[in-house]
């Protein structure tokens, strides 16, 4: 009878511990970039248990208290929401959020704030495979660029935009395909016909990117399936 009693209080005490140690609240620290690497300030960091809205700070840093198994969500406008599950192991987290494909926000969270509407990310140049000209009577994504879009040259398989100049020697423009940077190789495998629109950004209007966006940007988007 002894035994029984205290196998029953041990019971008791593991589950006591367990329940304490499923609400006890852990510290998160993280970071929220775009682009992998361009910090985004005041992003909105919501905890699902508690409904606690953190914002994060000049270099996109963020501290909270959450349970163990918690969820966050983490938003920017202009930039696509993302969803977060807390780990058990995670103490660091890093988030990276896309920019969505319009260029017509009215604010865009960026490494030094926000960009109002009066400095809002217009391109110098965009073309569209819904204009005119047909996409697919060109032989590459090269004869497209630059017999579509005045001021662009391609030297070396790169492709320059005449006004800006890098200091750091090179002066080939940041390539973002649907909303990811890629190198040249996966720009020469696009096809024409894939190809839905382009974009040309510099100056101030390709502030978003940060210093990777000094020489400007082409922003192509493609065609997604049924268009």
């Amino acid at each position: 009878m002894k035994n029984s009693y205290v196998t029953f209080a041990i019971i008791l005490i593991l589950t006591f511990i367990s329940f304490k140690s499923e609400g006890q609240e852990k510290r998160i620290k993280g970071f929220v970039t775009t682009f992998d690497s361009i910090p985004l300030i005041n992003a909105k960091i919501i905890v699902s248990s508690s409904k606690l809205i953190f914002l994060t700070d000049s270099i996109g840093h963020f501290e909270l208290n959450c349970l163990p198994t918690d969820r966050l969500k983490i938003s920017a406008n202009g930039f696509s929401t993302q969803k977060v599950k807390i780990k058990e192991e995670n103490k660091m987290l890093h988030v990276n959020l896309k920019l969505k494909t319009s260029l017509k926000k009215d604010k865009i969270s960026v490494a030094y704030g926000y960009v109002k509407d009066d400095k809002k990310l217009f391109s110098i140049a965009s073309i569209s495979d819904d204009d005119d000209d047909d996409f697919a009577q060109y032989a590459d994504i090269y004869a497209l660029i630059v017999r579509k879009l005045v001021g662009v040259q391609i030297i070396n398989k790169e492709i320059i935009i005449r006004g800006p100049s890098s200091i750091n020697g090179s002066n080939a423009a940041l390539i973002i395909v649907d909303d990811v940077p890629v190198n040249i190789q996966t720009l020469e495998g696009l096809r024409p016909f894939n190809v839905k629109r382009i974009s040309l950004l510099k100056d101030g209007s390709a502030a978003i990117y940060g210093s990777r966006g000094a020489n400007g940007v082409v922003i192509i988007e493609m065609k997604k399936g049924g268009e």
